[in-house]
């Protein structure tokens, strides 16, 4: 089925002279451009033309000529002309646009559309690609392309690509040397806390994450829409910092694994000395590294999808890597691996020093074979010989002593008789087992830890030793420390290993249900890798002997990987694998990285950054990645791995903490957009995990840390003057509406964003001729609502002139004030002196609030008993006050049978809030009922949303589109969709009409006595004395007595002004008894045509569907402790107000606690994050 797409251009009505103002509901719809295009011709849309959608006027302006305002609706292949006119002229196609049943509220449909309208348009939403623009900016954007429909789950979207980000090249080349180096409580507590960071970012993360749909933009999206582009720019330029360090530390490792574990001849540079091997490496790192780095640029240039193709292969060689270590730590307790090592005294001799392969000073070799061995000096060990560890005294007549490689390289030559070492002289060679296996015990030995200082040799604190000799010589062929470590290094070398928690959020755009996937995914892959890491820490410590452990190269164990010489069945399944594993974890990061900073950039918050928002054709971000490859060159010419883990790991830290106090900073403020779906979450959680950032920062480097804050707050700077034009609604914006002068200022600079939204209301009491306010429970309604959050104004108006009425004014502020204090509301009144009610309100409306601190909703009582007022002021201040709030786009709650609400000491127990959703008008019905169950006295209420089906809607799928869409709003509701079939206009409605016509019209044109003016206006006082007696849900009318006062006040005025004021309510009866008792008086002829009066067709439309939407709801809602309803605006022509109030009384008959709600015109929800 093809659903249609429509764009609503509002124009002036004073835009086109061929208008009348006698016509309001032509005037009303010829100022709107309506456009309609089926979503399959969306890339071949046309902007609106006259001749399409516009009106056509000459430009003499007479009006004469009807103007061009057809449409072809594209249906079956049959063109439809749709007329726009909804007249009494024409009213034989008044049906073909909106049904009878919604006549109350076709003025505004253009701008307040259709329920059915708006689901259709919802149900075709689909999650935007990563960005550049605000989602808002991009759905409105005609050109958008047809986005692919998501299709990943949990385990392929989210588990599996965190894994493969979260194991990397720490796992296999350094993991064994933490744990050595450590102890193996010390290694787990390195791994704990670094696990403990992530986990609590994690679910702050996820928080943020289903806190509405979020298009595929990682932490970068998260941060920049909770905190504010000047955070998010920041710290998204860290995380891209980052990303790119992580893309040099893959490579890095790629290399070291290649040059010394697989191709150690491939080696370019040589030490020409042990004091040049170091530097010789490095150089080695530098060439092969910017070489790698180069090949995986072009690759990610030519084509990424190669990329994402071999993911699953980087993927299967880290698992097969990680499970051939579990199998040979349990292989290990029947058959340990056969790696010995050479030992002198305490000390680890270097395993490449072994030449032949003697762990000894000398040997006893048989006279033929000395002689062979002095011509083949590199004897294989294999030979016949008795290796002894002390130079025998007297050696046989057939066997002759002769010195290994070793004894060369201790003492000044080969000789017996040289000059040794005095170590060497005092110790002898000893071989141990590398890997004794699980059931040795050496874990005993390895729970301690044993820091090391550059240049100090691996020992192994249980063997004996000569400890008198001096310091070891870089020139002997032990195993040295190459860096001085420490738990606060290890703990910066080790966090890089747990990151890559954001591999989900990254893809939620591919995701089937992002909200769903995004936590479970990223919280299981966190559990599986912690459990992963403990366990290798107490493998390792187990298995491995210490000085294995601490040797970081493997030079020990004759250059084999440490973690490869427990591996099963072969050390190359751990060399071959981790090699592959970085290799497609580089390619990953610079894939990643230009796409980060494309998203910055096309965010426009960083002007000098634009240049990088540009890529191919094909949007693949060219620009960018020549920045990447640049940036990790950078790292890369560091050439050391273990310099160039705490530069990542602050910039990954710094990004986790804005992460954490962004879902802190929305918990704490609780704003009305805050409302995630994981909801095991709690602001001291991420309080926690945003201490330990900060601690594991200046822990693992504080200098780094410094620089690291001083670089995001340059950039933070330079965003706030330069840069960020951009409103995202967040969170430091809702901070700064309690941060007095600066909180104003900044409000000042624009509107707030739908995300910030929340009712600011200006409530509007009524106070009696003792200054006692008629209404309170308004005040228990409006605390109820806000629970103490946001702007609260109560205002009233004094009636009289202000220079005589100022003490006046000073009673009624200080009773409005110890209200508010009974009640609990933290707010501002406000009194205005006014001659008319009408005309204060309408000052108060415009002049309320300060800077960005103004109400955007106005809370007014129902004009009580209005049928019998003597006085038509108080129903037509009502419909003044109602139009001035639609005139300055403020919403609008008028509680019906305000006694009736429950007071804050009467919470409801159970019971349901109904909202009948008839009309679209910015989101305030479901807004409403959300905030006021978060006060105690609504919150056991479930919630109800009814929709109105009209006959040509498909309620099936009405129900499934609305259900999706509060799923998006993470509203939790029953649904049900009301069909309204029936459209014939019953004589019950046509009699109402005439009846309420013909009152109408009797008040326009009779006209009393004097004494008749009189007896009236007693009759109506006693009536009315009665009805306060015998009310229980009565509403003050809105200045009821504005009238007599004003006339008080003003003395003997004229009998023709007091004449007009006064009016005669009139019901049937009265009509009938007034035509018997002045049957021989002189009717006027206005009231004898009376009885031949015949109802306005719009009327009875109207009439038709206040009625039947009563019935309905009456039906289902008859048991509701409230009901919302859409309120309808008032006429257009003045001359209908009355009837107008007729409207709302039977739209309203028979409900106990009715809230009209009326929209300010601008949306105040939104199912984004």
């Amino acid at each position: 089925m093809t659903s249609v797409r429509f764009t609503v251009t509002p124009t002036k009505a004073e835009d086109h002279p061929g208008l009348s103002d006698t016509s309001p509901e032509l005037s009303s719809r010829s100022g709107t451009h309506v456009r309609f295009g089926s979503r399959e011709s969306v890339n071949r849309s046309e902007p609106p033309s006259d001749t399409s959608g516009g009106v056509t006027a000459p430009a003499g302006g007479g009006g004469t000529e009807t103007p061009d305002y057809s449409n072809m609706e594209q249906g079956d292949g049959n063109s439809k002309l749709s007329s726009v006119y909804i007249n009494n002229s024409h009213g034989a196609d008044d049906d073909d646009l909106y049904d009878r049943n919604l006549a109350l509220f076709e003025e505004e449909m253009d701008t307040r559309p259709k329920v059915s309208s708006l689901l259709s348009r919802l149900a075709n939403y689909t999650n935007l690609m990563q960005g550049a623009k605000e989602h808002e900016e991009a759905e409105s954007n005609s050109e958008k392309k047809k986005a692919k429909s998501p299709r990943m789950g949990t385990l392929m979207g989210v588990y599996l690509p965190c894994l493969q980000n979260i194991f990397g090249v720490i796992l296999f080349l350094r993991l064994t040397w933490v744990v050595g180096t450590a102890g193996v409580l010390q290694g787990l507590s390195i791994v704990f806390i670094c696990c403990c960071c992530t986990m609590l970012t994690a679910i702050s993360m996820s928080a943020i994450a289903t806190n509405g749909v979020v298009p595929a933009g990682g932490s970068y999206f998260m941060i920049s829409r909770s905190l504010g582009p000047e955070f998010g720019g920041a710290v998204g330029l860290c995380f891209y910092l980052g990303t790119t360090f992580a893309g040099a530390m893959y490579i890095l490792g790629a290399v070291e694994i290649l040059l010394m574990y697989i191709a150690p001849e491939a080696a370019i540079f040589t030490a020409k000395g042990l004091e040049s091997e170091g530097a010789a490496m490095l150089n080695n790192m530098r060439v092969y590294g910017s070489l790698c780095l180069l090949l995986m640029s072009l690759l990610v240039f030519v084509g990424v999808k190669y990329v994402n193709k071999l993911a699953s292969v980087f993927l299967a060689c880290v698992i097969v890597s990680i499970v051939s270590i579990y199998v040979g730590a349990l292989v290990s307790v029947f058959k340990p691996p056969n790696f010995s090592v050479c030992m002198l005294g305490n000390r680890t001799i270097n395993g490449h020093d072994l030449v032949d392969d003697r762990c000894a000073k000398t040997v006893l070799l048989s006279a033929e074979r000395e002689a062979a061995n002095e011509t083949l000096p590199g004897a294989d060990a294999n030979t016949t010989a008795l290796p002894t560890l002390e130079p025998s005294p007297s050696p046989g007549p057939h066997l002759a002593e002769k010195t290994t490689y070793l004894w060369s390289r201790f003492c000044q030559s080969a000789e017996l008789n040289a000059s040794c070492d005095d170590y060497f002289t005092a110790n002898n060679f000893s071989r141990i087992e590398g890997i004794p296996g699980l059931a040795s015990g050496v874990i005993t030995e390895n729970l301690w830890s044993s820091y090391l200082s550059k240049g100090d040799v691996v020992e192994k604190g249980s063997l004996s030793s000569s400890q008198g000799a001096h310091a070891a010589s870089t020139q002997q062929p032990y195993v040295f420390a190459d860096i001085t470590t420490s738990f606060t290094l290890l703990v910066g070398i080790f966090f890089p290993s747990v990151t890559g928690i954001m591999a989900g959020s990254n893809r939620s755009g591919d995701l089937k249900d992002a909200q769903r996937s995004i936590p479970i995914g990223t919280i299981l892959a966190i559990l599986t890798t912690s459990f992963v890491y403990l366990t290798s820490v107490l493998l390792f410590g187990a298995c491995v002997d210490g000085v294995v452990l601490r040797d970081k190269f493997g030079d020990s164990v004759k250059g084999n990987l440490v973690v490869g010489t427990l591996a099963w069945p072969t050390p190359w399944v751990i060399v071959v694998g981790s090699f592959f594993s970085t290799c497609g974890a580089g390619l990953q990061s610079l894939t990643g990285a230009p796409r980060l900073l494309q998203a910055i950039a096309k965010d426009n918050i960083i002007p000098f950054l634009r240049v990088f928002g540009h890529g191919k054709a094909n949007g693949e971000p060219t620009w960018a990645l020549l920045l990447t490859a640049l940036i990790a060159e950078l790292g890369i010419l560091i050439a050391s791995l273990d310099l160039v883990a705490p530069i990542l790991t602050m910039f990954f830290l710094m990004c986790y903490l804005f992460v954490n106090l962004a879902c802190a900073l929305q918990t704490l403020l609780r704003t009305p957009n805050w409302r995630p779906r994981f909801s095991y979450y709690h602001w001291s959680l991420s309080f926690l995990g945003m201490t330990i950032c900060l601690a594991l920062m200046f822990i693992s480097s504080w200098y780094y840390a410094i620089v690291a804050i001083v670089i995001a707050g340059m950039i933070y700077k330079y965003i706030e003057y330069h840069g960020a034009e951009k409103e995202w609604g967040d969170g430091i914006r809702g901070l700064s509406l309690s941060a007095a002068r600066f909180a104003l200022l900044r409000l000042e600079e624009g509107p707030p964003h739908t995300k910030n939204w929340r009712p600011q209301l200006l409530v509007l009491l009524k106070l009696d001729e003792d200054a006692h306010v008629k209404s309170p429970r308004l005040l228990t309604f409006a605390s109820q609502l806000k629970a103490g959050k946001g702007l609260t104004i109560v205002g009233t108006v004094v009636s009289g002139n202000f220079l005589h009425s100022y003490g006046e004014a000073l009673a009624a502020e200080q009773t409005l004030k110890l209200l508010m204090d009974k009640e609990r509301v933290k707010g501002f009144c406000q009194c205005i002196v006014a001659q008319k009610a009408r005309e204060g309100i309408s000052h108060m409306i415009q002049s309320s609030g300060l800077g960005g601190m103004q109400p955007n909703t106005v809370v007014m009582g129902w004009p009580h008993a209005w049928r019998q007022s003597e006085d038509p002021q108080s129903w037509k201040t009502f419909i003044h006050t109602v139009r001035v709030t639609t005139a300055a786009h403020l919403a609008l709650l008028v509680p019906k049978n305000i006694s009736l609400f429950p007071s804050n000491s009467e919470p409801c127990a159970d019971g349901y809030m109904d909202v009948w959703w008839i009309v679209h008008d910015g989101g305030m019905l479901m807004l409403l009922p959300f905030l006021l169950r978060q006060h105690k006295v609504w919150r056991k209420c479930g919630m109800r949303i009814f929709t109105v089906a009209q006959m040509e809607d498909n309620s099936i799928q009405m129900k499934k589109d609305l259900a999706t869409f509060l799923y998006h709003l993470r509203i939790e509701a029953e649904v049900e969709v009301v069909e309204m079939h029936d459209s014939d206009i019953s004589a019950y409605t046509y009699e109402r009409t005439l009846m309420m016509e013909q009152r109408s019209q009797m008040l326009r044109q009779m006209r009393l006595s004097k004494s008749d003016r009189e007896r009236e206006a007693q009759l109506v006082k006693d009536r009315n004395s009665m009805l306060r007696l015998t009310s229980i849900g009565s509403d003050e009318d809105d200045d009821t007595d504005a009238g007599e006062r004003d006339r008080a006040a003003a003395g003997d005025g004229s009998s023709s002004e007091r004449h007009r004021r006064v009016q005669m309510t009139w019901t049937k009866e009265k009509a009938s008894q007034y035509r018997a008792a002045h049957s021989g008086c002189s009717t006027p002829e206005g009231f004898r045509d009376m009885l031949s009066i015949r109802p306005d067709h719009s009327n009875v439309r109207r009439m038709h569907t206040a009625v039947k939407l009563n019935e309905v709801i009456v039906n289902k809602s008859h048991d509701a402790r409230v009901v919302l309803l859409n309120m309808p605006g008032p006429p257009r022509n003045p001359e209908g107000d009355e009837n107008y109030m007729e409207f709302l009384e039977v739209l309203t008959e028979g409900l106990e606690r009715v809230l009209l709600v009326r929209g300010g015109g601008s949306e105040v929800i939104t199912i984004y994050s």
